[in-house]
């Protein structure tokens, strides 16, 4: 059932993500959700699904965005641009108070917050967050939005071997941070071989290597159990027990699965493809 809808004329909406809630706060009946989106001109658009209107519009980029998150309280956005750009707004004031430029040259793919465990790394910071553009690299960095502080962390960047082709036509670069394992983020991309790499941002090293049936375009890890959910070309999704296990691979889509998205508990997946939304029951998760 479609319950609410947002049109933008003459732009196409490239990336979109969910406002948190606070951690502890129950929904109230009559608490607003948001939505923030990224267009192909360079804005970002603010969306309250409860009063069904655009609440707020920035410009942030000169380029067509292609990634977008919340941080973890809600109170930032961050937003990256096919040129590589990086930025963090605040959508009380509207006002952009950082622009990274440390990816640029290569479009963003993937930003991720996530509350910091202070006993992991020893930084000061609310919260970590990572980006990875389509030129292989992932920067991971510590913020405390409240103290204008943003640190770059660890600056990672994997091998491939040339191709003739752009980076347009390569697999896409993604990073997540591990839900099981803190302080450790998990890679996939286009490189030397076809695997799913763990690195380790306390010891700076690649502890383990899962190896894939081809190189992955999707990539989501359970927050309630050791797997994650990868998406290939060849219409085929998998999912992986960590760190070892037998895969289970799964057919039904028509085209590449350019999606994989865990639900919140756990216990569904949401996968897409170029005309199909699946939506899986997880049995033991």
């Amino acid at each position: 059932e479609l319950v609410v809808q947002f049109q933008v004329l003459n732009q196409s909406c490239q990336c979109l993500a969910w406002k948190p809630r606070p951690v502890g706060v129950w929904p109230c009946p009559g608490e607003s959700q948001h939505v923030v989106a990224g267009y192909s001109d360079g804005t970002v658009r603010v969306f309250s699904v409860s009063r069904t209107e655009m609440e707020l519009k920035m410009h942030p980029h000169a380029a067509a965005l292609t990634a977008i998150t919340y941080s973890t309280d809600g109170e930032m956005i961050l937003s990256g641009g096919k040129d590589g750009i990086v930025a963090i707004s605040s959508p009380r004031t509207g006002m952009t108070i950082h622009v990274l430029t440390d990816h640029r040259g290569s479009p963003i793919t993937v930003l991720q917050c996530i509350r910091k465990q202070y006993h992991d790394l020893g930084v000061e910071g609310g919260e970590l967050w990572l980006a990875s553009s389509s030129d292989r690299r992932v920067s991971v960095w510590a913020s405390d939005w409240l103290q204008d502080k943003c640190e770059l962390l660890d600056w990672l960047s994997f091998p491939a071997p040339a191709g003739p082709e752009g980076l347009d036509s390569l697999p896409p670069s993604l990073a997540a941070f591990c839900p099981w394992e803190h302080g450790v983020l998990v890679y996939v991309g286009f490189g030397l071989q076809k695997e799913a790499l763990f690195y380790s941002l306390r010891k700076k090293q690649v502890l383990r290597k899962i190896s894939l049936p081809a190189f992955a375009t999707s990539l989501s890890l359970s927050p309630s159990a050791p797997f994650m959910a990868i998406g290939f070309s060849d219409r085929l999704l998998r999912l992986q027990p960590c760190p070892a296990g037998d895969p289970q691979d799964y057919a039904g889509h028509d085209d590449t699965v350019h999606l994989c998205r865990f639900a919140p508990s756990g216990r569904r997946l949401l996968t897409a493809s170029h005309s199909a939304v699946l939506v899986w029951e997880l049995t033991g998760a």
